[in-house]
């Protein structure tokens, strides 16, 4: 998850990380179509580095128990949870192709799009173990002048980071 300077920054990157999400999901399907490779979506809890797995168990279960109890024992377990790491929505791509496999964070292919230099940490191929695809700077080329979303630069650079990335995998 990239650490944002400045609030200008943060601001930048709110407006450009919904549509660079979704641009990035139908950019995906298209090379997925004309591809051989075989992709299944999935929503995953991503947890900060050195998370134990007895502390994200322990979230897990407190975060079950919050179904169907009291507003009393609900703030009991809130608080629980207040003092325990939280884990981040993720979203990934599982591809397969023969015995291939490779899962692919989709939030750091979209901050590849949306930051200059960015490179990935998490996206790994699981064949080669190797990183895919990490320093945060906002790529100002994707706002025109006046600071608004360039939506023609955001399109290109969209298109060429999935076409980009899937020239990457074998074939």
């Amino acid at each position: 998850m990239p650490k944002f300077q400045t609030t200008e920054i943060w601001q930048q990157a709110e407006l450009l990380m919904q549509p660079a999400f979704i641009r990035l999901i139908a950019n995906l399907e298209k090379q997925l179509e004309d591809s051989a490779w075989k992709g299944t979506y999935k929503d995953v809890q991503v947890w900060a580095e050195g998370t134990s797995e007895e502390t994200k168990a322990l979230v897990m279960q407190l975060q079950r128990q919050l179904e169907g109890v009291t507003d009393e024992q609900t703030e009991a377990i809130e608080q629980q949870l207040s003092h325990l790491p939280e884990p981040f929505p993720g979203y990934w791509l599982y591809l397969s192709q023969g015995d291939q496999q490779f899962t692919i964070d989709l939030w750091d292919l979209c901050y590849q799009i949306c930051f200059q230099n960015y490179d990935s940490i998490h996206g790994t191929s699981h064949a080669a173990d190797e990183p895919i695809g990490k320093s945060v700077a906002i790529d100002v080329s994707l706002f025109d002048e006046t600071g608004d979303v360039d939506w023609h630069r955001l399109d290109d650079k969209t298109y060429q980071t999935v076409k980009g990335f899937f020239a990457t995998l074998p074939t």
